[in-house]
């Protein structure tokens, strides 16, 4: 896990991380909540799947997969809504493209400082007791 975690970024970078985390995860969840409303909707686990991605990304848990997750999820509903007939959601397309762009540059910046993977996976001072044996040289 450690290579997943490499930095957490505090202060400006840190609130900038998680400004860019609300506002994805915010928006994956309310692309979802309509959707699963309908409990017979061919596209509940999608629904489900950008749900739980959106809250993770909101929280700062699993940060980086979590956001390799979800732009793949924009990037499957962008391709799937170029190949079907309806013509009214053309117009979201540069959206989605925005969103799988900053869900990829999360995914390669890490949380920040202000997430739980920080609290969780975060740096930790290690003291070393000194040794009672004095050392011969």
């Amino acid at each position: 896990m450690s290579r997943l975690y490499s930095g957490f970024p505090a202060e400006a970078p840190g609130t900038g991380l998680l400004l860019l985390r609300v506002a994805i995860g915010a928006t994956l969840v309310a692309q979802a909540m309509p959707c699963l409303s309908g409990a017979q909707d061919p596209r509940l686990t999608y629904c489900l799947l950008a749900l739980v991605s959106g809250a993770s990304l909101i929280a700062g848990f699993l940060t980086r997969i979590v956001a390799a997750i979800a732009a793949t999820l924009v990037a499957s509903a962008t391709l799937l809504s170029l190949t079907s007939s309806s013509v009214g959601s053309l117009g979201s397309h540069p959206l989605h493209l925005n969103m799988i762009v900053v869900a990829v540059a999360i995914a390669l910046l890490g949380p920040g400082a202000i997430s739980l993977d920080a609290v969780l996976f975060g740096r930790r001072k290690v003291i070393i007791p000194r040794s009672s044996v004095s050392s011969r040289p």
